[in-house]
């Protein structure tokens, strides 16, 4: 393959000679969604624990359509840079009906943010740079690669694991158990959950291939390509992305009576995708079956063990809503298990995590389940129904809206949390934050780097924030030497802001109350409910 995979050392874990004190936070699942967590946690000043049965990233490219918002979250985590260097960035989609082009749309069609609609960097890069980024926290991250947990029980306060390694097995206690792993979790078999949704009958090729060129579009700016019944596959749908490393993520639907086992080999797969590409040179770098699969666990929170990614919900790969809705569980679970993990929150703020992402869960459960539906009608009346809005999406804006090929991850809004205070203004309560250039005095920077972490009050305009215990406050376009105060240069903030009003955002970057004059009892009430002081 074109990437170079190297082991992860093992070392001997000091539960083998000795038992080890209790743990705050063990995270079950070293791939981009367990390891975001510990570094989350890491910021935060929590230790924890991070296990994981392999000692290297994950075989093949898998999650690699990462989101603005998920990038946003990247950023505060540290690798957001990283990752906008080496990926490849694009925002415009194409849609073809046969040969024809019939629709084409922009992700991000106004500047003004850090981070593009989208980069497309393979999951083994991300996993690389997030053991690298945990390796800045020696004092906080415990990665022990090559320790399987083959059994955790439950107990009132805390849960006890086994677990097995090279050396033998051993056991730990931890406070909180972060199930991080992934789609077939051991944690949810051997809690025997149901893990409930909708199975759809169709085949998928996944095939990453590299080639120097595309012969389809400009090499140089990428782009989402996506047929519907193109003319090199038989009818059935396609999809071409680009990522780093001249690598191509191909796409084809192959039908519900496909058998994976025969499909997944270089004799059947090599002559489709020269089916597609004609006669452009490739190499095929690696190859998978899959099936469509949207599930969710009734319950992401069963006492002290928490399930975070593909543990808790699946959903199809069309849309890009499994990676970035794990990664935003990540950002929506992270300040809060680690409030109160140091005294300063109930429990009880864990089951909002529990609210909130199961309301985006469904969500994307929703969006993924339609996109199959429109991919792959299911009776001639569904056909044709998608035929003829392909036909009038060419010259009928009205259609476009229609056609569904995957709707591309959004933040889910948390309008409806019990942790929100309800309130008018142009970024309402529960939006996820909107990017703005601003100028401080160090210079150039961002919204998403100034206003992240911590409970923050952005007040914009003639508006003075109230200095409150556990809040931290920035302003814009004003002077003021008691808090850091930044100029708005090009005028996004003040637009995607408003002009005279005052914000209080979450760390995970949300709204949770809006303010047109600084009301400190109002700030306090709306700060309270928010951590889960109030209901």
């Amino acid at each position: 393959m074109a990437y170079a995979y190297t082991p992860f050392p093992y070392s001997p874990p000091p539960g083998l000679t000795a038992p080890e004190p209790r743990h705050p936070v063990v995270i079950v699942g070293a791939g981009p969604i367990g390891l975001s967590m510990a570094v989350d946690l890491a910021l935060r000043g929590v230790k924890s624990v991070v296990l994981d049965d392999n000692n290297v990233v994950s075989l093949g490219s898998r999650a690699i359509c990462w989101a603005n918002r998920t990038l946003e979250i990247f950023d505060r985590l540290g690798i957001g840079e990283r990752m906008l260097a080496k990926g490849v960035t694009w925002k415009v989609g194409r849609q073809f009906h046969g040969d024809r082009e019939v629709y084409n749309f922009d992700l991000l069609p106004e500047p003004g943010h850090k981070y593009p609609a989208f980069v497309n960097l393979q999951q083994y890069y991300i996993e690389q740079y997030l053991v690298e980024r945990a390796q800045d926290f020696p004092d906080l991250i415990d990665l022990r690669f090559l320790n399987k947990v083959t059994d955790h029980k439950g107990h009132a306060d805390h849960v006890e694991l086994t677990i097995e390694t090279p050396d033998g097995p051993y056991r730990l206690e931890t406070d909180w158990y972060i199930a991080c792993d992934g789609a077939g979790s051991a944690t949810r078999k051997r809690m025997a959950l149901p893990f409930e949704g909708q199975t759809f009958d169709e085949h998928f090729l996944i095939a990453d291939v590299e080639m120097e060129t595309s012969p389809f579009g400009n090499h140089n700016t990428p782009e989402r390509w996506f047929w519907f019944a193109p003319p090199f596959h038989n009818g059935q749908s396609a999809l071409l992305h680009k990522q780093p490393d001249n690598i191509y993520r191909i796409d084809l639907q192959l039908g519900p009576e496909t058998d994976p086992k025969a499909e997944a080999t270089e004799e059947k797969v090599v002559p489709r995708v020269k089916q597609m590409l004609g006669d452009a040179p490739f190499r095929l770098d690696w190859m998978s079956v899959y099936k469509f699969h949207c599930a969710r666990l009734e319950k992401f929170v069963h006492d002290r063990v928490i399930f975070v990614g593909d543990s808790a919900h699946v959903v199809s790969p069309f849309g890009a809503r499994g990676g970035n809705g794990g990664v935003q569980d990540v950002d929506n679970l992270g300040w809060k298990l680690a409030a109160v993990v140091r005294g300063e929150a109930q429990p009880s703020l864990i089951e909002s995590y529990d609210i909130e992402r199961g309301h985006a869960a469904d969500e994307n459960m929703r969006n993924s389940a339609r996109a199959t539906n429109f991919m792959t009608p299911k009776t001639p009346i569904e056909a044709l129904f998608r035929d003829e809005v392909l036909n009038l999406a060419a010259d009928h804006p009205f259609a476009r809206k229609l056609i569904n090929s995957g709707r591309l991850s959004q933040p889910c809004s948390l309008a409806h949390s019990p942790l929100q205070t309800s309130g008018d203004a142009p970024l309402e309560p529960g939006s996820a934050l909107l990017d703005a250039p601003l100028r401080g005095p160090a210079g150039e920077t961002w919204m998403v780097q100034e206003a992240q972490g911590a409970f923050t009050l952005l007040a914009i305009g003639n508006i003075t924030p109230p200095e409150l215990p556990g809040i931290a406050r920035i302003g814009i376009n004003q002077n003021v030497s008691d808090y850091p105060c930044f100029s708005d240069p090009d005028g996004y903030a003040t637009r995607r802001y408003g002009s005279e009003r005052l914000y209080l955002l979450r760390p995970d970057g949300h709204v949770c109350a809006s303010f047109d004059h600084a009301d400190s009892a109002a700030i306090k009430a709306a700060h309270a409910r928010a951590t889960g002081a109030c209901s």
